[in-house]
């Protein structure tokens, strides 16, 4: 609210002075040509000339009538391009809402057995599906710093950003299963700094064959002031299918175990963090707003004639 008073107060003040600056500076300039003659002229025409200024003053000020015209719709601009912005967060919130339950059927949904046909893999993101198998513990892989999510917020929030404060790393192991004969990556979710080392967690590392039920997760791409992966330090910032698949032989396939796969001492799974954020109201309330600002503005200097 603070931000639009000071926006409505700002363009107050800029129109005000625009159209004063306008009819000063043009009414200055016939006003100074204008002494520049008499003093050239004779005494003898100084008395025609004297109507002449006058009669070229009234038309000056009718140029400047007309140039208040030009201004006034070119000033009418600003609320039609606030409502053109107002309308189009409209459109970008519905697209967003469609978005979001997608993604949250996506998550809900009963899960599917797990297809290893990368085309197919590739449009069934956020797809739960289920694998059965056992892990290979030897050859874990840290995604850090993270802070762990709360399923059930998650879901609710369809991911809006928030944080503990707390940071550890999430724990992938490679997953060989039974049925399909293949070998995957399995993010079985979150363990606190002091728990990242195997030894610290004995209980939770099952050797038997296990069923897991998770999320499809795609490679990723490095953001901006994302540190690099670290191979050789086992440090791994960001998902690199390809690279984390080569290290521990396994095929670029990974699954985010859900919540329920979470093994008593064991990392804790649910660790589907679906980043989208919904902001479009506050921007929709921002663009009517000034769309609403401006207008009044525009019909108070223009038609009703108030002095701002």
């Amino acid at each position: 609210m603070n931000t639009l008073r000071s926006t409505v107060a700002r363009s107050t003040t800029a129109l005000r002075t625009l159209t004063q600056k306008t009819r000063s500076i043009h009414l200055n300039k016939v006003e100074y040509v204008a002494r520049q003659t008499e003093q050239k002229l004779p005494h003898v025409f100084l008395g025609t000339f004297t109507s002449l200024r006058r009669s070229f003053c009234t038309a000056g000020t009718a140029s400047v009538k007309g140039e208040d015209t030009m201004l006034k719709w070119m000033l009418l601009l600003i609320p039609t391009a606030t409502f053109g912005l107002g309308t189009w967060q409209v459109k970008r919130r519905q697209w967003k809402m469609k978005l979001i339950e997608d993604l949250r059927r996506l998550t809900t949904s009963e899960p599917i057995p797990l297809p290893i046909d990368p085309l197919e893999l590739n449009g069934l993101e956020y797809r739960r599906v289920k694998v059965r198998g056992q892990f290979d513990h030897t050859k874990e892989l840290y995604i850090l710093p993270r802070s762990p999510v709360d399923p059930e917020k998650e879901a609710r929030e369809a991911g809006q950003l928030s944080s503990s404060g707390e940071t550890g790393a999430n724990v992938i192991a490679p997953f060989h299963c039974t049925d399909l004969g293949i070998t995957i990556l399995v993010n079985r979710g979150y363990v606190p700094k002091k728990k990242i080392r195997p030894e610290t967690r004995m209980k939770g590392q099952t050797e038997s064959e296990v069923e897991i039920v998770g999320v499809v997760r795609l490679t990723e791409v490095r953001k901006p002031f994302v540190p690099p992966n670290n191979v050789e330090r086992n440090s791994w910032h960001y998902r690199d299918l390809e690279a984390m698949a080569s290290v521990v032989g396994a095929q670029p396939i990974f699954i985010d175990a859900d919540f329920a796969s979470t093994t008593p001492g064991g990392p804790i799974g649910g660790q589907t963090r679906v980043t989208l954020r919904n902001e479009h109201i506050q921007y929709i309330a921002t663009w009517y707003g000034l769309c609403a600002a401006t207008s009044y503005m525009w019909y108070a200097k223009f038609i009703k004639r108030i002095k701002l």
